[in-house]
């Protein structure tokens, strides 16, 4: 089951972010699109993403093309380590699923593999936060206990107890 997660406050500076002197953020442009699916297929063990590298690189078009809603290019960012793309995090204005809040939502947020548990995902969920400066929702599969920790240590909270 997944859960949507809500973070209400705009300050993030009541988490430490680590420095990642060798990556770059930027924001996302059309012409990453085959580079952002062939990266959020190799995140990701075969069939939990897509069934093929290129159904995740048609997915990604997909946000693009706001399917999973206007994707915000200021609040969505992408991490370089020189002219490797090693993680993203995508953010639309609003999601289109009547059961998520009214607010700044995360539809992807993926790390390469060899960039796991080295900060990197709590760097774009910041740029992100401080982007937006006001709500930032999410979901995650229950069952996915490292990132369930990660967003509680980044201050987000159960959207379900939030409205209720």
């Amino acid at each position: 089951m997944n859960r949507t997660l809500i973070r209400q406050r705009p300050e993030f500076a009541e988490f430490a972010v680590p420095a990642l002197d060798d990556v770059v953020l930027r924001s996302p442009l059309v012409a990453d699109i085959a580079v952002l699916g062939r990266l959020y297929f190799a995140a990701y063990e075969p069939g939990v993403a897509a069934e093929s590298e290129a159904e995740e690189v048609d997915d990604i078009r997909l946000t693009f093309d706001g399917s999973y809603g206007v994707l915000d290019g200021v609040a969505s960012r992408l991490a370089w380590c020189g002219d490797e793309l090693v993680g993203a995090i995508l953010v639309v204005e609003r999601a289109p699923w009547a059961d998520t809040p009214d607010c700044r939502f995360i539809v992807e947020l993926f790390t390469a593999v060899s960039w796991r548990r080295r900060g990197l995902a709590r760097v774009l969920l910041a740029a992100s936060a401080q982007a937006v400066n006001g709500p930032l929702a999410l979901r995650v599969a229950d069952d996915n206990h490292p990132a369930r920790a990660l967003y509680a240590s980044c201050g987000f909270t159960d959207w379900a107890v939030v409205r209720g």
